[in-house]
Parts: structure tokens; C-alpha cells; sequence
């Protein structure tokens, strides 16, 4: 569950205010939302996710960063920087009380991203995601929708990973985290 703050500030303000707060915050249309802690099906989402990934990106171009819930960035950024420099990918793990924002309302401000190639959603609690690849005429207008046999295609990245190895349920020795 997010909780929304009466709290109102420009980009600038609010990374300034959140670097002295122990809490996680997100800055959603000038609105600061405190942001709940995981579950721990979240955050194993979020560990195989993560080693998938730089099993499968190259390190001197792409950084796997664990903001939002992942974030893939171009490399060489400040140890100290606040926000990504170009982010290519962006992943969120939904639960019941933040389904509706990360298929909604964060996809559609990610999507306005000139450098995102692919906006990412993983369900916590069954093998399912949702995905929205950029073609050659932009973003479709919905998602792509992904079952437990299936694989997530970015071309642009020039990877396919299969939902199985996020999920653990990859049968032993295809490289499951």
C-alpha cells in the first residue's frame, strides 16, 4: 500500500527533501507518496529479476539499478546521482494495492520516456507480466501480456528471458536465481 502525502514540491525540491528521509518516497505529478515495504515474494522478484538481467546485458553499457523496483540505465553514471540518465528498461512488481497505478498511470508516465525501450510488469504471486515494447511507430496502446510458459522479448536489449527463471519454477540446471 502507498500512502499519499499532502506533500506537494517540483523535482528539484523533493529530490533535495528525500536524501534526508530514512523512509522511500516516489514524486508522482508533484505529489510525494510514501512508498510501503515489500513483501519478501517482492523482493525475490526483484533478485531474479535483477540477476537475469546482468546475466544478459553488458556492464560497460547497461547498469541494473533497484529504483523504481528496477530501472536499466546506460553505465558510467554518478556513484551519487538521484535519478537515471537515460533508463532503457523499467520493471515494477505489483501487488493488490498497487495494481492499479503500475498498470495505469505509472506505465502511461514512463511511457512518455524518449530513452525507455520497454516498460515491465511482473505479478507477485502467480508467473504473469505485462509488457510494453516500443516498435518502430512507438508504444502499443496496451500491454503485451505474458503466461507462465512465455518469455519477456526486448529487442532492443537483444534479450528473452524466460518468466520461468524469475520465478524460480525453471526446471534445475537452466539457470534459475
Amino acid at each position: 500500500m502507498n500512502v499519499q502525502t499532502n506533500l506537494r514540491m517540483d523535482k528539484p525540491a523533493f529530490l533535495a527533501w528525500v536524501q534526508e528521509r530514512d523512509e522511500r518516497y516516489e514524486l508522482d505529478e508533484g505529489h510525494v507518496v510514501m512508498m510501503t515495504v515489500g513483501t519478501r515474494g517482492h523482493a525475490l522478484m526483484i533478485r531474479r529479476l535483477a540477476a537475469a538481467l546482468e546475466r544478459r546485458l553488458d556492464g560497460t553499457i547497461w547498469s541494473t539499478l533497484r529504483y523504481p523496483d528496477l530501472v536499466v540505465d546506460v553505465a558510467g553514471g554518478a556513484l551519487q546521482d538521484l535519478t537515471a540518465t537515460a533508463p532503457v528498461l523499467i520493471a515494477e512488481v505489483i501487488s493488490p494495492s498497487s495494481a492499479t497505478d503500475d498498470l495505469g498511470d505509472k506505465a502511461a508516465q514512463y511511457l512518455r520516456l524518449a530513452s525507455l525501450a520497454a516498460y515491465l510488469v511482473l505479478a507477485q504471486d502467480e508467473p504473469k507480466a505485462w509488457i510494453w515494447v516500443r516498435g518502430d511507430s512507438g508504444f502499443p496502446a496496451g500491454p503485451e501480456v505474458i503466461g507462465e510458459d512465455g518469455a519477456i522479448r526486448i529487442p532492443s536489449l537483444q534479450i528473452e528471458l524466460p518468466l520461468a527463471e524469475i520465478y524460480g519454477t525453471a526446471p534445475s540446471g537452466t539457470g534459475s536465481a
